[in-house]
């Protein structure tokens, strides 16, 4: 019988204790004797989080197919645990075997939101592994880093001995055989290292060094062998339906974030925001087979138990079988009484119809994202929505029997002014005036709208990441602008206003564009108490402000600050296929408020196009 890390007396101190207890429906246990590599798969935030995270579950059932790797997984313990931990000394462990992490071969962690780069170093410290890489020797886990964050993985280059630059389900096997057998030659952790760098893929910042300039800007990034490559490419899987998917991922106890099935429709997009990191980093467009997608729907609703089935894709629309999978789905499972979640939908006459037959419309609301409150802000980011588009959607959702709509907006954009702001409020008075257009008899009750803003941060890989961002001032100046606004609207009843912390997404900018410089300020903001930064109640902005001001990083540097062509971006040397070339050229479409045309429409030359396949090539 496995022996419980916690103590009966320990697990009734916590919250939630079935966090920690692991051996939930589905998970894989192995005999630790019987395999030659132990995986440990880190999500750093609660456990109610992580196990939504479709990408974990991706690789945990990749890795696990083989006989001779035993995939497990930790998640940052919550705030009474690790208090626990800390004064009992008590290792951090893995769910499935109990085994303190420092026992593992790899430690893999997905790094997924920098607001949870504080949690990255309370797993490390927690589970008794050198914080700093430099620091570990040949028994010590391998931490390895992967997800959307790592497409600028500078800032965390000290806390990391490699980073997996791409879509884990192509070279993460080599990785593990290339351990294998440097092990079994007992060659050591160096040795191991310089060998993976060669892996396509593979960062380890140890073996680059940076230089810079007076004025603190980049003035070299190279590798320090002559045989490690001085550009990672960004690995990428082009054929998603024969590749490594679960049909029987893992079950949670307790509820989680996402507590359905989670079917990958398709991954990249076509459409080129371009203020939209993940429409950059996963370009072309792939799309799953319909009939792959029937036999995987079918196979893990009846592993799992769920009663709730959601279609996963940065935009759903654009997967071109939609209809196809909806009916499905609606057809096979709605009587077994399954719902269907529809994401990501462009509000128009199809995807209306198809909400109105797999949600209770009554008791649900629609989302838009028109992300700008002028036509000409929308075009500065390409965001391709026109008001007439918007407000027809919105009119159809009225129609159908819709009364609630949440509104998507984000403030800081570039090249915004009053008028843009001063929009936003004008577009939800529309919308809320075309409901009341609408015969009262034929209204379901009172129209609700939500506006919601968020502080625009220019991120890595976009074409706005030259930009210079918003101070916290400007921000909140500019919140209270479109509050004032709304509060002179006719129907300010109906309409509701919220926005993001301020001082979060200013941080957020620091980590997003750091460089090597900011590793330091993050781990003094985590030996300061800085935790679960993401997690409103925990944030404590003082402590980050006092961690730059120890370490000599000054924030603005990072954020308040327009880059020219010619410098060099802390990401620079990754290449995730769209070039750089492409985004300059659209920072100038942008600044003219040129639209450029989506993938299906045209090509625009992004350079994706040389991994074959996808969208770019269906003629």
């Amino acid at each position: 019988m496995r022996k419980l890390a916690l103590s009966d007396e320990i697990l009734l101190q916590v919250e939630k204790p079935a966090r920690y207890i692991g051996n939930e429906v589905n998970a894989v246990m192995k005999d630790k004797d019987k395999v030659d590599v132990r995986f440990c798969m880190c999500f750093p935030d609660v456990y109610e989080i992580g196990m939504s995270h479709l990408g974990i579950q991706i690789l945990y059932d990749m890795f696990n197919r083989r006989e001779d790797i035993w995939c497990e997984r930790v998640y940052s313990p919550w705030t009474d645990l690790d208090r626990i931990i800390r004064e009992q000394k008590i290792p951090l462990f893995a769910l499935e075997s109990q085994d303190p992490l420092k026992d593992f071969d790899f430690i893999g962690i997905t790094i997924q939101y920098e607001m949870c780069y504080t949690n990255i170093l309370q797993v490390l410290d927690l589970g008794q592994i050198q914080l700093l890489a430099r620091d570990r020797s040949d028994g010590d886990p391998i931490v390895i880093g992967g997800g959307p964050c790592a497409s600028n993985p500078e800032p965390l280059a000290d806390f990391f001995d490699m980073f997996y630059i791409g879509e884990g389900e192509t070279v993460y096997f080599q990785l593990m055989d290339l351990y294998k057998e440097y092990r079994s030659k007992h060659l050591g952790r160096n040795a191991f290292l310089r060998q993976a760098a060669k892996i396509p893929g593979i960062y380890v910042p140890s073996l680059y060094e940076t230089t810079y300039h007076e004025d603190g800007t980049i003035a070299s990034f190279r590798p320090l062998a002559e045989d490690i490559p001085s550009v990672i490419e960004k690995q990428i899987v082009m054929n998603l339906t024969d590749t490594y998917y679960p049909k029987a991922p893992v079950v949670p106890f307790i509820k989680a974030t996402q507590d359905r099935v989670v079917l990958e429709i398709q991954r990249g997009c076509i459409r080129g925001c371009r203020f939209c990191q993940a429409g950059m980093l996963y370009r072309p467009l792939r799309e799953r087979r319909l009939s792959m997608l029937k036999e995987y729907a079918a196979a893990m609703l009846k592993n799992t138990g769920h009663e709730e089935i959601s279609l996963s894709s940065l935009s759903s629309s654009d997967y071109s079988d939609l209809e196809g999978i909806v009916n499905f789905l609606i057809e096979e499972f709605q009587d077994q009484g399954v719902n269907i979640s529809l994401p990501s939908l462009r509000i128009d006459a199809f995807s209306l119809d198809v909400m109105s037959k797999v949600q209770d419309v009554r008791k649900s609301s629609l989302t838009f994202a028109p992300e700008a409150g002028s036509q000409r802000l929308r075009d500065v980011i390409n965001k391709g929505l026109t008001e007439e588009v918007i407000l027809e959607g919105a009119g159809e959702a009225f129609a159908g029997g819709w009364s609630r709509v949440k509104l998507y907006f984000m403030l800081g954009l570039p090249t915004e002014t009053e008028e843009d702001m001063k929009g936003i409020a004008h577009l939800a008075e529309k919308i809320a005036k075309r409901y009341y257009e609408i015969p009262k008899d034929q209204r379901n009750g009172k129209c609700q709208i939500t506006v919601s803003t968020s502080f625009f941060v220019p991120k890595p890989f976009t074409p706005f990441q030259w930009v210079s961002m918003n101070s916290k001032e400007d921000f909140l100046a500019k919140a209270k602008i479109v509050n004032q606004e709304i509060k002179e609207q006719l129907n300010k009843k109906s309409i509701k206003y919220n926005w993001h912390e301020a001082d979060v997404s200013v941080l957020e900018g620091v980590l997003a564009r750091g460089d090597r410089r900011v590793g330091a300020s993050i781990l003094r903001a985590y030996e300061k108490g800085s935790l679960y930064d993401a997690w409103g109640e925990n944030f404590d902005n003082e402590l980050w402000m006092s961690a730059f001001r120890e370490t000599g990083v000054d924030p603005d540097f990072y954020t308040c600050r327009v880059r020219e062509e010619s410098e060099i971006l802390p990401w620079d040397f990754i290449d995730i296929g769209v070039t750089k070339k492409f985004l300059w050229r659209e920072w100038q479409n942008a600044q003219a408020a040129s639209v450029t045309k989506n993938c299906r429409q045209g090509c625009s030359g992004c350079g994706a196009k040389t991994y074959g396949g996808g969208v770019c090539y269906e003629g």
